[in-house]
């Protein structure tokens, strides 16, 4: 066991949680044991139960931390267009998806039902929605009610479809972004006052690839490569 450091009861949690998250990252759900992460913590179990009185309180601290964190990086910015916002979203979703799998995994398949994390995840959900109900361009009241509709169940399909393709990969990650956020601008361009991506056609060739611009896209290339990731990584 690593030297015990005192800390302040809230820098001990967030001690804790990155721990946690770490583990819960690295291993199915299953295999990770309180008793491990407090050895990789530092402290005594009874310490590490004082916060945590589960292995399940300690997950769902963990996942209400992404959550957050997921919303507060996804950004939304009326400056871009609906393409781009639409893209940088997925992104970070999908940078977190990849890079904590068996965590992703363990919230919508092992812990399936479970009402603490399926709480976490709807409330996730309708933060995403309302903000982006609050960037699109509604004729009236009606058309909010049925863009509501849409995105809450694009919203549910997007989770599906990343949760499925965690277990097997059958396409490759841009793609998987791409068939997102195509998906959701075929569905919303019925009922908005505006077309939502002027410059992409709904049909003929290319229309189901939603790219960022030429600029944008380079930029993230150089980002990905400083890195030392592959450009793909980042979308």
């Amino acid at each position: 066991m690593p030297p015990r450091k005192r800390l302040t009861p809230a820098d001990r949690r967030v001690q804790l949680l990155a721990v946690g998250a770490r583990l819960f990252a690295a291993r199915p759900y299953a295999d990770v044991l309180m008793e491990e992460v407090a050895e990789e913590a530092g402290v005594s179990r009874a310490l590490l139960y004082r916060h945590f009185p589960s292995k399940h309180a300690l997950f769902a601290a963990v996942y209400q931390q992404a959550a957050d964190q997921l919303l507060a990086e996804t950004r939304l910015d009326p400056a871009d267009s609906l393409v781009e916002q639409l893209v940088q979203g997925m992104d970070v979703h999908l940078d977190y998806f990849v890079a904590n799998r068996n965590a992703v995994l363990a919230a919508n398949r092992v812990l399936a039902g479970d009402p603490v994390i399926q709480t976490i995840m709807t409330n996730e959900l309708d933060a995403l929605r309302a903000r982006l109900l609050a960037v699109l361009p509604l004729a009236d009241e009606g058309a909010r009610e049925a863009v509501s509709g849409v995105l809450k169940s694009w919203l549910v399909f997007v989770q599906v479809l990343c949760v499925d393709w965690l277990t097997q990969a059958t396409c490759t990650r841009t793609q998987l972004r791409d068939v997102c956020v195509g998906a959701v601008l075929g569905a919303l361009r019925p009922l908005l006052a505006e077309d939502p991506a002027p410059d992409r056609p709904s049909q003929g060739p290319g229309a189901g690839t939603w790219s960022l611009p030429a600029g944008r896209m380079a930029h993230r290339e150089r980002s990905a490569a400083d890195g030392g990731e592959e450009s793909e990584a980042q979308g």
